[in-house]
C-alpha cells in the first residue's frame, strides 16, 4: 500500500481532530495506521478503513475517534479468534474462555530502543464489551458449531491410541458441549468400545505384569468391567493359539 500523508492545517476547532495520515502497517500489510494529529492513534484493516470512509485531511470528532478505537480493538481481537479457530476446530466454550483471557491485562518485558534495556509493563487487555461481538462474527461465518465439533472429536481423538466413548463423551462435556450434540455425534460414529478397547490393550498390555492392575487401568479409561475381562481373556486365547 502506497503512504498517503498530508500536513496536518490547524484550521479545525478544538475539539475536532485531523486524519494527517494512513500508512501501511509494517508488520502487518493488510492493516493500515492512522494517524491523527501527527501522532498513531490505531491501525484499522482495509474493509474498516473503507467502511468507516476514511482519508488524510478528513477532520473527525472524539465521538468518531472513540469509534475507530473500538473498531480497531475488534479487529485485532478477531484476527487473535480467527487464528485460534483455524489452528484446529474448538468448542464455543473453549472460544469463549480464549476470549476472556485477551480481556485480562497482564505485564510484558520490552527493550527500550534508546537504552537498550529491558523493563517491565502492565499491557492492558481487550474490553470485555467485545467478546460477544467477536462471537457473534465467527458464529455467522462458521467457526462457531459445537454440533461439527462433536463430530470431529469423537471421530478423531485418540483414534489411533483407543478411548472409551465414557471418555469422549467426558472430554466433551468438560469442553462445554451439551448433551444433545454428543448423543447425537457418538450415535452418528462407528466407534466402538469393544474395538477400543482392544487398541488400549494392544498398546498397554506389556507395560503390567499384573493383569489386575492392567484391568483397574482399562476400568478407569471408562471401560465396562466385563468388558476388560472378556477382552483380555480373548486376546490370552489368541496369543496361546498363536504359539502353539
Amino acid at each position: 500500500m502506497i503512504e498517503i500523508q498530508t500536513l496536518a492545517k490547524n484550521d479545525h476547532s478544538p475539539n475536532t481532530h485531523r486524519i494527517t495520515a494512513l500508512r501501511a502497517a509494517v508488520r502487518r500489510q493488510e492493516r493500515v495506521n492512522v494517524y491523527v494529529d501527527d501522532r498513531f492513534f490505531c491501525s484499522l484493516d482495509l474493509s474498516q478503513l473503507a467502511e468507516y470512509h476514511l482519508c488524510v485531511g478528513q477532520v473527525v470528532d472524539s465521538d468518531k475517534l472513540e469509534a475507530l478505537k473500538k473498531a480497531s480493538d475488534f479487529g485485532k481481537l478477531y484476527n487473535l479468534a480467527l487464528a485460534y479457530v483455524i489452528s484446529r476446530p474448538h468448542s464455543e466454550q473453549e472460544i469463549s474462555d480464549y476470549l476472556r483471557r485477551k480481556t485480562l491485562a497482564k505485564t510484558v518485558r520490552r527493550r527500550d530502543p534508546r537504552t537498550g534495556q529491558y523493563a517491565t509493563h502492565l499491557k492492558e487487555g481487550y474490553a470485555p464489551s467485545l467478546v460477544p461481538l467477536v462471537m457473534q462474527r465467527l458464529r455467522a461465518r462458521g467457526y462457531i458449531d459445537d454440533a461439527q465439533f462433536s463430530r470431529f472429536w469423537i471421530e478423531n481423538h485418540h483414534n489411533k491410541r483407543g478411548a472409551s466413548l465414557k471418555k469422549l463423551r467426558l472430554e466433551l462435556s468438560q469442553k462445554g458441549v451439551n448433551r444433545s450434540c454428543i448423543d447425537a455425534a457418538i450415535a452418528a460414529s462407528c466407534r466402538n468400545d469393544r474395538d477400543e478397547l482392544a487398541k488400549l490393550i494392544a498398546r498397554r498390555r506389556n507395560r503390567y505384569t499384573d493383569q489386575k492392575k492392567l484391568i483397574q487401568y482399562l476400568v478407569r479409561q471408562g471401560f465396562d468391567y466385563s468388558d476388560v475381562v472378556d477382552s483380555l481373556s480373548d486376546t490370552a486365547e489368541l496369543s496361546s493359539s498363536d504359539g502353539m
